[in-house]
């Protein structure tokens, strides 16, 4: 038997994918860019050379021409400080951009801002 050491944060970011695998809305392109994780100095240099940008939320989408960026955080996560501060350079820039704390969360944000059709069961 093996067991799961998925941060409960990747376990709702790939429930996400799924939903967006099998009810994205049409015209919808979502990703997510891999900023985080432990780097070696010189890597974390060189990728902040080539444009890296900490605090990227952990799903962006593009739609219509507008960009849409979402957080995920599981039951008592709080974004950091350079999340918080990204998020808000992104809003000025014009994206709409939300902190979603759950899965239940997330798929209504992404509801709401219409990147996915149907309704959840």
């Amino acid at each position: 038997m093996r067991c799961s050491r998925a941060k409960p944060e990747d376990v709702i970011q790939r429930a996400i994918f799924q939903h967006l695998r099998t009810r994205k809305a049409p015209g919808t392109f979502a990703f997510h860019v891999p900023n985080g994780g432990k780097r070696k100095p010189i890597e974390a240099s060189i990728l902040k050379g080539l444009g890296v940008t900490a605090g990227v939320p952990d799903i962006i989408a593009i739609r219509g021409g507008h960009a849409f960026g979402l957080e995920l955080k599981a039951e008592g996560g709080k974004p950091s400080d350079k999340q918080k501060e990204t998020m808000a350079e992104m809003e000025k820039a014009g994206a709409s951009v939300a902190l979603a704390v759950g899965l239940d969360a997330a798929i209504r944000q992404l509801e709401e801002w219409g990147l996915l059709t149907g309704r959840c069961a």
